[in-house]
Protein backbone atom coordinates (compact mmCIF):
# COMPACT_ATOMS: atom_id res chain seq x y z
CA UNK A 1 0.00 0.00 0.00
CA UNK A 2 2.68 2.40 0.87
CA UNK A 3 5.02 1.48 -2.35
CA UNK A 4 1.81 2.25 -4.61
CA UNK A 5 0.94 5.64 -2.71
CA UNK A 6 5.00 6.56 -3.86
CA UNK A 7 4.50 5.44 -7.28
CA UNK A 8 1.84 7.75 -7.64
CA UNK A 9 3.34 10.27 -6.71
CA UNK A 10 6.19 9.99 -8.25
CA UNK A 11 4.14 10.16 -11.78
CA UNK A 12 2.31 13.64 -10.11
CA UNK A 13 5.87 14.75 -9.59
CA UNK A 14 6.66 13.77 -13.23
CA UNK A 15 3.48 15.42 -15.47
CA UNK A 16 4.40 18.49 -13.41
CA UNK A 17 7.80 18.91 -14.49
CA UNK A 18 6.38 18.02 -18.17
CA UNK A 19 3.80 20.54 -18.27
CA UNK A 20 6.14 23.20 -16.78
CA UNK A 21 8.54 22.69 -19.81
CA UNK A 22 5.42 22.73 -22.42
CA UNK A 23 3.85 26.31 -20.92
CA UNK A 24 8.00 27.70 -21.26
CA UNK A 25 8.35 26.54 -24.49
CA UNK A 26 4.95 28.03 -25.34
CA UNK A 27 6.08 31.34 -23.95
CA UNK A 28 9.12 31.21 -25.91
CA UNK A 29 7.49 30.85 -28.75
CA UNK A 30 4.87 34.09 -28.14
CA UNK A 31 8.06 35.66 -27.68
CA UNK A 32 9.77 35.03 -30.79
CA UNK A 33 6.90 36.06 -32.41
CA UNK A 34 6.33 39.18 -30.79
CA UNK A 35 10.27 39.90 -31.34
CA UNK A 36 9.65 39.85 -35.15
CA UNK A 37 9.81 43.38 -36.65
CA UNK A 38 6.22 43.94 -38.23
CA UNK A 39 6.85 44.86 -41.72
CA UNK A 40 5.04 47.95 -42.91
CA UNK A 41 2.85 49.35 -45.48
CA UNK A 42 5.26 49.26 -48.65
CA UNK A 43 8.18 49.19 -46.35
CA UNK A 44 10.15 50.88 -44.40
CA UNK A 45 12.38 54.82 -45.48
CA UNK A 46 14.38 53.12 -48.57
CA UNK A 47 11.99 50.31 -49.49
CA UNK A 48 14.07 47.64 -47.62
CA UNK A 49 11.09 45.82 -46.45
CA UNK A 50 7.55 44.53 -47.62
CA UNK A 51 6.41 43.23 -50.55
CA UNK A 52 6.23 45.50 -53.85
CA UNK A 53 2.89 47.26 -54.42
CA UNK A 54 1.91 47.41 -58.13
CA UNK A 55 1.35 50.72 -59.66
CA UNK A 56 0.12 51.88 -62.92
CA UNK A 57 2.57 54.61 -64.24
CA UNK A 58 3.07 57.15 -67.17
CA UNK A 59 5.59 59.67 -68.08
CA UNK A 60 5.14 63.42 -67.68
CA UNK A 61 5.57 64.82 -71.19
CA UNK A 62 6.60 68.77 -72.76
CA UNK A 63 3.59 68.47 -75.88
CA UNK A 64 1.30 71.96 -77.09
CA UNK A 65 -1.78 72.44 -74.99
CA UNK A 66 -4.35 74.57 -75.82
CA UNK A 67 -5.92 77.47 -73.55
CA UNK A 68 -9.78 76.92 -73.10
CA UNK A 69 -13.02 78.22 -71.48
CA UNK A 70 -15.31 75.67 -70.43
CA UNK A 71 -18.92 76.10 -70.05
CA UNK A 72 -22.21 74.28 -69.99
CA UNK A 73 -24.38 75.30 -72.97
CA UNK A 74 -27.92 74.94 -74.43
CA UNK A 75 -28.54 74.37 -78.02
CA UNK A 76 -30.60 76.71 -79.86
CA UNK A 77 -32.49 76.26 -83.10
CA UNK A 78 -31.32 79.14 -85.87
CA UNK A 79 -34.87 79.92 -86.34
CA UNK A 80 -38.43 78.65 -84.72
CA UNK A 81 -41.39 79.32 -86.00
CA UNK A 82 -44.91 78.51 -85.07
CA UNK A 83 -47.29 78.02 -88.29
CA UNK A 84 -50.58 79.32 -86.96
CA UNK A 85 -53.52 79.32 -89.54
CA UNK A 86 -54.64 83.32 -90.48
CA UNK A 87 -57.83 82.67 -91.57
CA UNK A 88 -61.23 80.73 -89.26
CA UNK A 89 -61.71 77.23 -91.25
CA UNK A 90 -62.40 73.77 -91.13
CA UNK A 91 -58.85 71.95 -91.21
CA UNK A 92 -59.55 69.16 -94.10
CA UNK A 93 -56.06 67.57 -95.02
CA UNK A 94 -52.05 67.03 -93.58
CA UNK A 95 -49.24 67.11 -95.89
CA UNK A 96 -46.85 66.39 -93.62
CA UNK A 97 -45.22 63.57 -91.14
CA UNK A 98 -45.05 64.59 -87.78
CA UNK A 99 -40.69 64.72 -87.16
CA UNK A 100 -39.47 64.84 -90.49
CA UNK A 101 -38.19 68.05 -92.68
CA UNK A 102 -40.13 69.65 -94.56
CA UNK A 103 -38.98 72.18 -97.64
CA UNK A 104 -39.61 76.15 -97.31
CA UNK A 105 -43.11 76.21 -99.61
CA UNK A 106 -44.00 72.83 -98.86
CA UNK A 107 -47.60 72.55 -98.54
CA UNK A 108 -48.46 71.46 -94.69
CA UNK A 109 -52.39 71.61 -94.14
CA UNK A 110 -55.12 73.03 -96.37
CA UNK A 111 -58.23 74.49 -94.35
CA UNK A 112 -62.00 74.02 -96.15
CA UNK A 113 -62.00 76.63 -99.73
CA UNK A 114 -65.28 76.84 -100.61
CA UNK A 115 -66.34 79.91 -98.44
CA UNK A 116 -63.42 81.54 -100.14
CA UNK A 117 -64.25 80.35 -103.24
CA UNK A 118 -67.54 81.67 -102.69
CA UNK A 119 -66.65 85.08 -101.56
CA UNK A 120 -63.86 85.87 -104.15
CA UNK A 121 -65.96 84.80 -106.60
CA UNK A 122 -69.01 87.77 -105.63
CA UNK A 123 -65.92 89.75 -105.52
CA UNK A 124 -64.83 89.25 -109.26
CA UNK A 125 -68.70 89.83 -110.25
CA UNK A 126 -69.38 92.56 -108.56
CA UNK A 127 -65.67 94.05 -110.12
CA UNK A 128 -67.02 92.73 -113.88
CA UNK A 129 -70.79 94.80 -113.32
CA UNK A 130 -68.76 97.76 -112.13
CA UNK A 131 -66.30 97.96 -114.92
CA UNK A 132 -69.24 97.88 -117.18
CA UNK A 133 -70.90 100.79 -115.53
CA UNK A 134 -67.87 102.43 -115.45
CA UNK A 135 -67.31 102.18 -119.28
CA UNK A 136 -71.01 103.15 -119.99
CA UNK A 137 -70.46 106.45 -117.48
CA UNK A 138 -67.10 107.62 -119.82
CA UNK A 139 -69.19 107.17 -122.82
CA UNK A 140 -71.85 109.30 -121.51
CA UNK A 141 -69.45 111.87 -120.12
CA UNK A 142 -67.81 111.97 -123.62
CA UNK A 143 -71.30 112.42 -125.36
CA UNK A 144 -72.56 115.27 -122.87
CA UNK A 145 -68.84 116.82 -123.42
CA UNK A 146 -69.79 116.97 -127.44
CA UNK A 147 -73.04 118.13 -127.01
CA UNK A 148 -71.90 120.88 -124.66
CA UNK A 149 -69.53 121.97 -127.92
CA UNK A 150 -72.41 121.97 -129.67
CA UNK A 151 -74.06 124.36 -127.24
CA UNK A 152 -76.86 121.25 -126.75
CA UNK A 153 -76.13 120.38 -123.57
CA UNK A 154 -75.69 122.52 -120.19
CA UNK A 155 -72.46 122.40 -118.31
CA UNK A 156 -74.22 121.03 -115.38
CA UNK A 157 -75.09 117.53 -117.31
CA UNK A 158 -71.43 117.65 -118.02
CA UNK A 159 -70.03 118.01 -114.93
CA UNK A 160 -72.83 115.56 -113.49
CA UNK A 161 -71.53 112.74 -116.34
CA UNK A 162 -68.22 113.35 -115.67
CA UNK A 163 -68.63 112.77 -111.44
CA UNK A 164 -70.96 109.51 -111.94
CA UNK A 165 -67.83 108.34 -114.53
CA UNK A 166 -65.42 109.37 -111.83
CA UNK A 167 -67.32 107.78 -109.25
CA UNK A 168 -67.67 104.25 -110.97
CA UNK A 169 -64.17 104.26 -111.43
CA UNK A 170 -63.35 104.85 -107.77
CA UNK A 171 -66.12 101.51 -107.57
CA UNK A 172 -63.83 99.83 -109.78
CA UNK A 173 -60.62 100.39 -108.09
CA UNK A 174 -62.81 98.91 -104.64
CA UNK A 175 -63.99 96.31 -106.32
CA UNK A 176 -60.28 95.35 -107.67
CA UNK A 177 -59.22 95.78 -103.90
CA UNK A 178 -61.54 93.42 -102.63
CA UNK A 179 -60.86 90.93 -105.57
CA UNK A 180 -57.32 90.87 -104.40
CA UNK A 181 -58.04 90.13 -100.60
CA UNK A 182 -60.50 87.43 -101.70
CA UNK A 183 -57.72 85.78 -103.49
CA UNK A 184 -55.59 86.55 -100.68
CA UNK A 185 -58.18 84.97 -98.01
CA UNK A 186 -58.06 81.79 -100.58
CA UNK A 187 -54.41 81.61 -100.16
CA UNK A 188 -54.45 81.22 -97.01
CA UNK A 189 -56.35 77.95 -97.21
CA UNK A 190 -53.56 76.64 -98.03
CA UNK A 191 -50.74 76.61 -95.35
CA UNK A 192 -47.40 76.52 -96.50
CA UNK A 193 -43.59 76.02 -94.66
CA UNK A 194 -42.61 78.82 -94.28
CA UNK A 195 -38.62 78.00 -94.24
CA UNK A 196 -37.05 74.74 -94.19
CA UNK A 197 -36.40 72.74 -91.28
CA UNK A 198 -37.32 69.80 -88.81
CA UNK A 199 -41.79 69.55 -88.08
CA UNK A 200 -42.20 69.29 -84.50
CA UNK A 201 -45.59 67.81 -83.23
CA UNK A 202 -48.97 68.16 -84.94
CA UNK A 203 -51.08 69.71 -82.29
CA UNK A 204 -54.50 70.14 -84.32
CA UNK A 205 -55.84 67.48 -86.64
CA UNK A 206 -58.07 67.00 -89.54
CA UNK A 207 -61.58 68.04 -88.92
CA UNK A 208 -61.14 70.41 -86.05
CA UNK A 209 -62.13 74.34 -86.41
CA UNK A 210 -59.14 76.42 -86.52
CA UNK A 211 -59.73 80.55 -85.91
CA UNK A 212 -57.67 83.28 -87.37
CA UNK A 213 -54.64 84.19 -85.05
CA UNK A 214 -55.66 81.55 -82.11
CA UNK A 215 -53.00 80.88 -79.76
CA UNK A 216 -53.50 77.34 -80.45
CA UNK A 217 -50.20 76.13 -83.00
CA UNK A 218 -50.33 73.98 -85.88
CA UNK A 219 -47.26 72.74 -85.78
CA UNK A 220 -43.95 74.19 -84.63
CA UNK A 221 -41.08 73.99 -87.37
CA UNK A 222 -36.86 74.33 -86.19
CA UNK A 223 -34.18 75.18 -88.29
CA UNK A 224 -31.61 72.74 -87.11
CA UNK A 225 -28.66 73.37 -89.68
CA UNK A 226 -26.86 75.37 -88.71
CA UNK A 227 -27.70 75.65 -85.17
CA UNK A 228 -26.64 78.07 -81.97
CA UNK A 229 -24.90 76.78 -78.29
CA UNK A 230 -25.57 79.87 -76.00
CA UNK A 231 -23.50 79.98 -72.92
CA UNK A 232 -22.53 81.72 -70.05
CA UNK A 233 -19.04 82.75 -69.46
CA UNK A 234 -17.36 84.42 -65.94
CA UNK A 235 -16.75 88.30 -66.36
CA UNK A 236 -12.94 87.37 -64.98
CA UNK A 237 -12.49 85.39 -68.35
CA UNK A 238 -14.06 88.25 -70.37
CA UNK A 239 -11.03 90.40 -70.74
CA UNK A 240 -8.88 86.97 -72.43
CA UNK A 241 -11.87 86.38 -74.44
CA UNK A 242 -12.52 89.55 -75.96
CA UNK A 243 -8.62 89.35 -76.82
CA UNK A 244 -8.28 86.65 -77.90
CA UNK A 245 -11.46 87.53 -80.62
CA UNK A 246 -10.28 90.62 -81.72
CA UNK A 247 -6.82 89.21 -82.49
CA UNK A 248 -8.37 86.05 -84.56
CA UNK A 249 -11.35 87.53 -85.52
CA UNK A 250 -13.25 84.50 -84.39
CA UNK A 251 -12.72 81.63 -81.90
CA UNK A 252 -12.96 77.92 -82.17
CA UNK A 253 -15.94 76.27 -79.82
CA UNK A 254 -16.26 72.59 -79.42
CA UNK A 255 -19.88 71.12 -78.16
CA UNK A 256 -20.50 67.28 -76.46
CA UNK A 257 -23.55 66.43 -74.33
CA UNK A 258 -22.64 64.89 -71.43
CA UNK A 259 -23.75 61.42 -72.25
CA UNK A 260 -22.00 60.76 -75.21
CA UNK A 261 -18.51 60.43 -76.29
CA UNK A 262 -16.06 60.19 -79.17
CA UNK A 263 -15.07 64.04 -80.66
CA UNK A 264 -17.27 66.93 -80.11
CA UNK A 265 -18.84 68.88 -82.78
CA UNK A 266 -17.12 72.03 -83.94
CA UNK A 267 -18.04 75.52 -84.80
CA UNK A 268 -17.07 78.97 -84.34
CA UNK A 269 -18.10 81.98 -82.10
CA UNK A 270 -19.80 84.35 -83.71
CA UNK A 271 -21.58 86.50 -80.62
CA UNK A 272 -20.73 88.43 -77.32
CA UNK A 273 -23.35 89.47 -75.55
CA UNK A 274 -23.22 93.30 -74.67
CA UNK A 275 -23.76 93.52 -71.35
CA UNK A 276 -22.50 90.97 -67.81
CA UNK A 277 -25.18 89.95 -66.13
CA UNK A 278 -24.84 91.73 -62.63
CA UNK A 279 -26.77 89.01 -60.49
CA UNK A 280 -24.69 86.02 -61.56
CA UNK A 281 -21.60 87.73 -62.73
CA UNK A 282 -21.63 86.43 -66.27
CA UNK A 283 -21.82 86.95 -70.06
CA UNK A 284 -23.84 85.24 -72.78
CA UNK A 285 -21.64 84.23 -75.14
CA UNK A 286 -22.87 82.05 -78.93
CA UNK A 287 -21.40 79.79 -81.02
CA UNK A 288 -22.37 78.82 -84.51
CA UNK A 289 -22.62 74.89 -85.54
CA UNK A 290 -23.00 73.65 -89.41
CA UNK A 291 -25.05 70.86 -87.95
CA UNK A 292 -24.67 68.62 -90.88
CA UNK A 293 -24.37 65.47 -88.17
CA UNK A 294 -27.55 66.50 -86.57
CA UNK A 295 -25.92 65.31 -83.47
CA UNK A 296 -26.94 68.59 -81.64
CA UNK A 297 -30.37 69.27 -80.67
CA UNK A 298 -32.29 72.26 -79.82
CA UNK A 299 -32.74 72.48 -76.68
CA UNK A 300 -29.94 70.04 -75.13
CA UNK A 301 -27.32 70.32 -72.87
CA UNK A 302 -23.53 70.04 -74.04
CA UNK A 303 -20.77 71.09 -72.59
CA UNK A 304 -19.17 73.85 -74.59
CA UNK A 305 -15.32 74.78 -74.93
CA UNK A 306 -14.05 77.58 -76.18
CA UNK A 307 -9.75 77.37 -77.24
CA UNK A 308 -8.62 80.84 -76.93
CA UNK A 309 -5.05 79.79 -78.33
CA UNK A 310 -2.18 76.70 -77.34
CA UNK A 311 0.69 76.63 -75.08
CA UNK A 312 3.98 74.80 -77.04
CA UNK A 313 5.50 73.80 -74.85
CA UNK A 314 3.47 72.12 -71.71
CA UNK A 315 4.42 69.79 -69.09
CA UNK A 316 1.59 67.72 -68.96
CA UNK A 317 0.72 64.82 -66.35
CA UNK A 318 -2.39 62.26 -66.73
CA UNK A 319 -5.07 63.74 -64.42
CA UNK A 320 -5.21 60.31 -62.26
CA UNK A 321 -1.80 61.29 -61.27
CA UNK A 322 -2.99 64.05 -59.33
CA UNK A 323 -3.95 63.86 -56.05
CA UNK A 324 -5.16 66.01 -53.61
CA UNK A 325 -4.01 66.17 -49.83
CA UNK A 326 -4.11 68.09 -46.84
CA UNK A 327 -1.09 70.52 -48.18
CA UNK A 328 -1.97 70.84 -51.61
CA UNK A 329 -2.15 69.03 -55.10
CA UNK A 330 0.82 66.45 -55.04
CA UNK A 331 1.89 63.02 -57.64
CA UNK A 332 3.93 59.97 -56.21
CA UNK A 333 6.89 60.02 -58.81
CA UNK A 334 9.16 56.30 -58.96
CA UNK A 335 12.80 56.97 -58.16
CA UNK A 336 15.72 54.97 -60.00
CA UNK A 337 15.45 52.46 -57.10
CA UNK A 338 11.76 51.55 -57.68
CA UNK A 339 10.49 53.66 -54.43
CA UNK A 340 8.10 56.55 -54.62
CA UNK A 341 8.77 60.18 -53.72
CA UNK A 342 5.33 62.51 -52.68
CA UNK A 343 6.31 65.37 -55.04
CA UNK A 344 4.37 68.49 -54.41
CA UNK A 345 3.09 70.31 -57.51
CA UNK A 346 1.31 73.55 -58.82
CA UNK A 347 -1.59 72.55 -61.70
CA UNK A 348 -2.12 75.46 -64.05
CA UNK A 349 -5.38 73.95 -65.61
CA UNK A 350 -7.14 70.48 -66.31
CA UNK A 351 -7.95 69.43 -70.05
CA UNK A 352 -9.80 66.25 -70.01
CA UNK A 353 -7.40 63.59 -68.78
CA UNK A 354 -4.43 65.46 -69.44
CA UNK A 355 -3.62 68.27 -66.53
CA UNK A 356 -0.80 70.75 -67.27
CA UNK A 357 1.61 71.10 -64.60
CA UNK A 358 3.76 74.47 -63.63
CA UNK A 359 6.15 73.28 -60.82
CA UNK A 360 7.20 69.97 -59.62
CA UNK A 361 7.22 67.92 -62.37
CA UNK A 362 9.97 68.21 -65.21
CA UNK A 363 9.76 65.90 -68.68
CA UNK A 364 10.50 62.22 -68.29
CA UNK A 365 9.82 62.05 -64.79
CA UNK A 366 7.69 59.06 -63.87
CA UNK A 367 4.20 59.21 -61.92
CA UNK A 368 1.78 56.77 -60.45
CA UNK A 369 -1.65 56.67 -62.04
CA UNK A 370 -3.28 54.32 -59.99
CA UNK A 371 -2.18 52.15 -56.47
CA UNK A 372 -1.87 55.57 -54.78
CA UNK A 373 -4.05 53.80 -51.80
CA UNK A 374 -1.22 51.75 -50.50
CA UNK A 375 1.17 54.23 -51.24
CA UNK A 376 3.48 56.55 -48.47
CA UNK A 377 6.63 58.13 -49.03
CA UNK A 378 9.50 55.08 -49.68
CA UNK A 379 7.08 52.76 -50.46
CA UNK A 380 8.89 50.18 -53.05
CA UNK A 381 6.83 49.32 -55.86
CA UNK A 382 6.15 47.02 -58.72
CA UNK A 383 5.47 48.69 -62.46
CA UNK A 384 2.54 46.80 -63.93
CA UNK A 385 2.72 48.70 -67.18
CA UNK A 386 6.68 48.24 -67.44
CA UNK A 387 6.53 49.69 -71.71
CA UNK A 388 4.76 53.34 -70.14
CA UNK A 389 7.74 53.92 -67.86
CA UNK A 390 10.29 53.80 -70.99
CA UNK A 391 8.17 56.19 -72.26
CA UNK A 392 6.18 54.44 -74.58
CA UNK A 393 2.02 53.44 -74.80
Amino acid sequence: MGLARMRLLSLGILGSTVSAAVMLAACSGSEAVQTTPPSGRGGGPGGGQGAAVPVTVAMAVRKPMPITIQAIGTVIAASTVSVRAQITGEMTSVNFKEGEDVDQGQVLVTLDKRPLEAALQLAQANLDRDLAQAANARAQARRYDDLANRGIATREQVDTSRTQAAALDATVAADKANVENATVQLTYATIRSPMSGRAGLLQVHPGNLVRANDTTTIVTINKITPVYVSFSVPEAQLPALKRYLAAQGTLPVSALAPTESGAPSTGRVNFIDNAVDPTTGTIKVKGTFPNDDRRLWPGQFVNATVTLTSEPNAVVVPSAAVQTGQQGTFVFMVTSNQTVELRPVAVARIAGDDTVVQTGVAPGDTVVTDGHLRLVPGSRVSIKNSGAAKGTP
